[in-house]
């Protein structure tokens, strides 16, 4: 089945600047050249220019044209599940505590929240091959009726916990990663006996009203943990 003429558009441009026959900043086709060469109406164009423009190959300027754009380097896609990295699989998790608790200053802070809002906070343990791997804690604000189910968390992600009251699809997360050595509080859950460096990953959930709805903090052993992240 032929594409549809705008897709036609859209991947005949996307080759050139893949093969380096278009590169960035010059001047693609104008929309009349288009018009012209795939016959349709500057409408069908401007269909696969806009989404072009939304995937970031191109962008335009009003009276002078739609150019190539200069691909972000920076930017990388990142996969990341509490369970599953590079160097091994989470295969069981031991629920330490669930308790509601009233917010420290710094979660005041990270989550703008009022002193008297309760959180809940759960503390768990992750293993693979019987070693603990990492220590995790969620932190979510707390809704009037909110059900703590043990067995739910105990092997939920973080998204999962909350998902029953905030649609996972309006959920919008963002992923803080660091290094840093543990304090005595993670070296027992751990079980560490000498200062092994720790992948520390914070994530911070927001709803579809971009407020913060909670905030987790896994910490892992650097040494049972690797991430991978690609260019698009």
């Amino acid at each position: 089945m032929a594409l549809p003429v705008y897709l036609k558009i859209i991947e005949d441009i996307k080759e050139d600047i893949k093969t380096g026959k278009l590169k960035p900043g010059d001047l693609i086709p104008s929309e009349n050249t288009l018009c012209d060469k795939y016959n349709v109406s500057r409408m069908t164009v401007r269909k696969g220019l806009a989404i072009l423009v939304n995937e970031g190959y191109i962008y335009s300027i009003p009276g002078k044209g739609s150019f190539v754009k200069e691909p972000d380097s920076e930017k990388y896609i990142l996969h990341y599940s509490e369970m599953s990295n590079l160097i091994n699989n989470i295969e069981s998790t031991r629920l330490i505590e669930v308790k509601i608790i009233l917010p420290t200053p710094k979660l005041m802070d990270t989550l703008h929240i009022a002193a008297n809002r309760k959180i809940i906070l759960i503390k768990r343990l992750f293993y693979s091959n019987s070693e603990k791997v990492a220590y995790d804690e969620k932190y979510i604000i707390y809704i009037k009726g909110m059900p703590i189910v043990e067995k739910e968390i105990k092997y939920a992600t973080f998204p999962e916990i909350v998902a029953k009251h905030t649609s996972p699809f309006a959920i919008k997360k963002e992923l803080t990663i660091s290094a840093q050595l543990p304090d005595e509080e993670i070296m027992k859950h751990l079980s560490l006996y000498n200062t092994v460096p720790l992948m520390v990953v914070e994530q911070k959930l927001f709803n579809s009203q971009n407020k913060a709805i909670g905030l987790g903090i896994t910490y892992f052993r650097g040494d049972y943990c690797k991430l991978f992240a690609y260019s698009s």
